[in-house]
């Protein structure tokens, strides 16, 4: 099961090779160094754990930069655990955009962009009521509980509140193209998370 970490880039359009045109988002994808193994016999579970993004030994602690040595990893940024079967893959490795094909479906998954805290219409895609007449109802959710029984709002009732800054898995993406000398990844459709933000792409099977 191919993972790797990306950063996302942008987006763009392509002309394929049938005239048509694919909105595609670019993934900047790896290197991801293995710095660790997890496996079944020893810690119950099987997963291979990925480091992304390089940055200044000063920023990471002594753990961390103690932990990235002994893989033969640089200072990272990032480190991600991606459950299923490790396959050959041995730390020090690394893994890029060559452990995928063009036409391969695969998951991303990332945390949305946060919108603050907004209103039922713009979060839950309520209706308004009327601007005429005197309507004190303009922009307001509208009834959420009754009054003597049970004098009380449920749980659960969809209102106002946080929207966005979730994680977010969007599956189903297709591969459109790649390029292994400059790391990139090209997905048909848009992905979850502000320009500049880290992803993590699994494949679909």
């Amino acid at each position: 099961m191919p993972s790797i970490l990306a950063k996302k880039l942008g987006m763009t359009q392509v002309f394929q090779d049938d005239g048509t045109v694919a909105r595609v988002t670019v993934l900047e994808a790896g290197p991801c160094p293995v710095t660790a193994l997890r496996t079944a016999d020893r810690d119950g579970y099987e997963a291979v754990q990925l480091a992304f993004g390089q940055t200044k030994e000063k920023h990471r602690t002594k753990a961390e930069l103690g932990h990235l040595r002994k893989a033969g990893a640089p200072a990272m940024r990032h480190l991600v655990e991606f459950r299923g079967k490790v396959g050959e893959l041995q730390v020090g490795e690394s893994v890029t955009v060559e452990s995928f094909e063009v036409g391969a479906h695969v998951k991303i998954s990332g945390v949305s962009k946060g919108k603050g805290f907004q209103g039922t219409i713009k979060r839950h895609n309520f209706k308004r009521g009327p601007k005429s007449h005197g309507s004190h109802n303009v922009r307001a959710p509208g009834s959420i509980g009754a009054s003597a029984d049970p004098a009380r709002v449920f749980r659960g009732i969809r209102g106002p509140g946080q929207m966005g800054n979730k994680r977010v898995t969007q599956p189903g993406l297709e591969i459109v193209a790649l390029d292994s000398s400059k790391n990139l990844m090209l997905v048909r459709g848009s992905v979850p998370g502000p320009r500049g933000g880290v992803v993590e792409v699994r494949s679909n099977g």
